[in-house]
């Protein structure tokens, strides 16, 4: 059989594991019984975990008495860990016996156990939106990229947030047994089998200036109050005050990124606003948010969110 290790610890993500397991147990229901996914749960403890939410999960094994190698192993994630430093007899499970394993790997803020581990230096890896810059500035060796659903990096897999941990799962089932019953997984757990886009469809873009008495904080307001007209750097500096030159430089000292690059995203957060909450034409939307065209709406959509209006709304349309 194909054998599956995940790691759980006090404070687990509940999902971060049951989204898996379930991937990997649907999928025995369609492969053969000699080929099927034998999964184990480990702990630093034998016995009942808490997680995040209250709930309990059951470990099999504590890490002392997992040391054989399996085929897949797995470290979930949990809000603690961004926080503060995992469990030593995690951190030693992983180092000592997950990196022998054919493949290993995290979900969600499971990454940061890696990077304690020193799982991840020198790889490709993800995690959730909101750790990416963190995981990123804590581990700089790693190569942290934080628009992927999930990635692979010779035999690390990492994944993003939470239900993203259902995401690597079907991936893996691809590669073990094809896509069709990959797929099959999918409809049964009725999920995307492959999700379209990065994470940046999920996470707002646009945060509150530092000083909200700055003249950038003032171009900010304007912007988002006039989303639909004209708003070149020019005008913007005009709003502030300023020459174009001396506020472009202002305008990236304090908001970390261009005036073009803020409008454009966002017109996004308009249009996606727009997108999510009426049944307006796309045309409508893209001029009251400033694109001008549909077309160009599409354009920035698939370069800024992997995903077009369309299929953006079809997602996240609310009822």
């Amino acid at each position: 059989m194909r054998t599956v290790a995940i790691a759980i610890f006090p404070g687990v993500q509940a999902l971060d594991v049951a989204g898996p397991v379930d991937v990997f147990a649907e999928a025995n229901g369609f492969i053969p019984a000699h080929d099927a996914y034998s999964i184990t749960l480990v702990a630093p403890d034998a016995g009942a975990v808490r997680t995040s939410n209250g709930t309990r999960l059951f470990a099999d094994l504590s890490f002392a008495d997992a040391g054989e190698r399996y085929d897949t192993a797995l470290v979930a994630g949990g809000p603690g860990l961004p926080v503060a430093a995992p469990e030593p007899r995690l951190t030693h499970w992983l180092a000592e016996f997950a990196a022998c394993c054919e493949r290993y790997g995290s979900i969600c803020t499971g990454a940061f156990a890696l990077g304690h581990a020193g799982l991840i230096d020198g790889r490709h890896v993800t995690t959730h939106w909101q750790n990416a810059p963190q995981l990123a500035q804590q581990f700089p060796r790693a190569r942290v990229e934080l628009d992927r659903i999930h990635l692979r990096d010779g035999p690390l897999v990492t994944s993003a947030g939470v239900t993203a941990g259902i995401d690597v799962a079907l991936a893996l089932v691809a590669e073990d047994h094809g896509a069709q019953v990959s797929l099959a997984v999918a409809k049964r757990l009725v999920v995307f089998a492959q999700r379209r886009g990065g994470q940046s469809q999920f996470s707002p873009y646009l945060s509150a200036p530092a000083d909200e008495t700055s003249p950038v904080a003032k171009v900010q307001a304007h912007v988002m109050e006039h989303i639909g007209e004209p708003l070149t750097v020019e005008r913007l500096a005009q709003v502030a005050g300023m020459s174009a030159r001396s506020f472009a430089r202002a305008f990236v000292q304090l908001a970390g990124l261009t005036p073009h690059e803020f409008v454009e995203r966002a017109r996004i957060d308009a249009a996606r606003n727009a997108l999510e909450s009426s049944d307006a034409p796309l045309k409508t939307v893209a001029w009251e948010c400033g694109f001008g065209t549909a077309d160009r709406m599409r354009i920035v959509f698939v370069r800024r969110l992997g995903v077009s209006p369309y299929d953006y709304r079809t997602s996240f349309r609310k009822r």
